[in-house]
């Protein structure tokens, strides 16, 4: 259960499980928390996501072998994206990495806590490192919206002002780590909190923002054409294919996986890739996942996801087109129970 779970059920939250962990879905209009997500600042209990630390003298090395972007350029206030993949270069994770003073952060999709810390341990053999679940000890709150900054800054006195650079206040029972990260497009914050201090944190933010739930977030990343690990990428995708660019160093040196990448980047694209496309207004049908694309009667790829967007003004999915189709611009058809569906590549 949610640290505020008791918080969020007084403004009338709608629940749900995700990989085991409770979050809000809603608090009854996914309307108004979507407009306040982008037009304005929304309050987001993220705290069903995976939180683990590494420590010990080895940990930034041992890390930077692991995972797809540059862990040792960082100092102390810095972030990156990245992946973690296996030796065939197929994902187990995307993952936030902050360098603290004396720690790693790293930030997940729910769930998964358990496996990322069996795979991790497995490299494991001389080094220095313990890991750490930190989530019983940390919630992780967020504030997202183009006027983000404004709201937050009466209540903190310093900000990072770059992506995934982070400042800290000390609280009563530790210290708050404030990250900036624009999870759904818009600008925005993350608050990693000490759990004692949750409580009295929410509440003081909520006096000035309102909250939004998973809801009207998923319409922000879809439209704003932002990946999920466990909706639109798992597994079977080989890293290039759903990740974003800036979550992969082709400059750093070995890790797990490398190899493969590599190989992809100098000899060609990957077969399929994650792409926005954009439906007509009619008919009614919005697609589902798994749903086939068609190009001249040709299979081409599958939805994974797809909302009304207000941003668009129109439906939009996130879908893998294979890269003889894959283009900004080209047509394609959704096989749909009703008939073929146009759509267009948008980004």
């Amino acid at each position: 259960m949610l640290a505020l779970h008791d918080f969020h059920a007084a403004r009338g939250a709608q629940f749900s499980v995700y990989n085991g962990a409770e979050a809000v879905t809603s608090y009854g209009s996914s309307k108004s928390e979507y407009n306040a997500l982008a037009s304005e600042a929304a309050l987001i209990d993220l705290s069903f996501r995976s939180r683990i630390c590494l420590v010990g003298s080895d940990r930034e090395k041992f890390l930077h072998g692991q995972v797809t972007n540059d862990v040792q350029r960082l100092k102390v206030g810095e972030g990156t994206y990245a992946a973690l993949v296996t030796h065939k270069g197929k994902l187990e994770t995307d993952l936030f990495i902050y360098k603290l003073q004396d720690e790693l952060l790293l930030d997940f999709e729910p769930g998964l806590t358990q496996k990322i810390t069996d795979r991790l341990s497995k490299y494991i053999i001389a080094e220095d490192v313990q890991i750490i679940d930190v989530a019983p000890h940390y919630t992780l709150l967020s504030v997202q919206g183009p006027r983000a900054a404004e709201v937050l800054s009466p209540f903190f006195p310093e900000l990072p002002t770059k992506a995934l650079t982070w400042t800290k206040t000390t609280y009563p029972n530790g210290d708050l780590y404030l990250m900036s990260n624009g999870r759904f497009g818009p600008p925005g914050f993350d608050l990693f909190v000490p759990t004692a201090d949750t409580n009295s944190v929410a509440e003081k933010l909520a006096s000035s923002i309102k909250p939004a739930g998973l809801n009207a977030c998923e319409i922000a990343r879809i439209e704003n054409g932002i990946p999920r690990f466990g909706i639109d990428m798992d597994e079977s995708n080989l890293a290039p294919e759903a990740l974003r660019e800036n979550a992969i160093s082709y400059a750093k040196g070995c890790y797990i996986g490398q190899e493969v990448i590599a190989r992809i980047r100098t000899y060609g694209q990957v077969a399929k890739a994650l792409r926005l496309i954009r439906l007509p207004d009619e008919p009614q049908h919005l697609p589902t996942k798994a749903e086939k694309l068609f190009h001249n009667a040709k299979e081409v790829g599958f939805i994974t996801s797809s909302t009304l967007s207000p941003k668009h003004g129109a439906k939009v999915a996130l879908a893998y087109v294979r890269k003889e189709a894959n283009s900004v611009g080209q047509s394609l058809n959704v096989a749909t129970p009703e008939g073929p569906l146009a759509t267009i590549i948008s980004a």
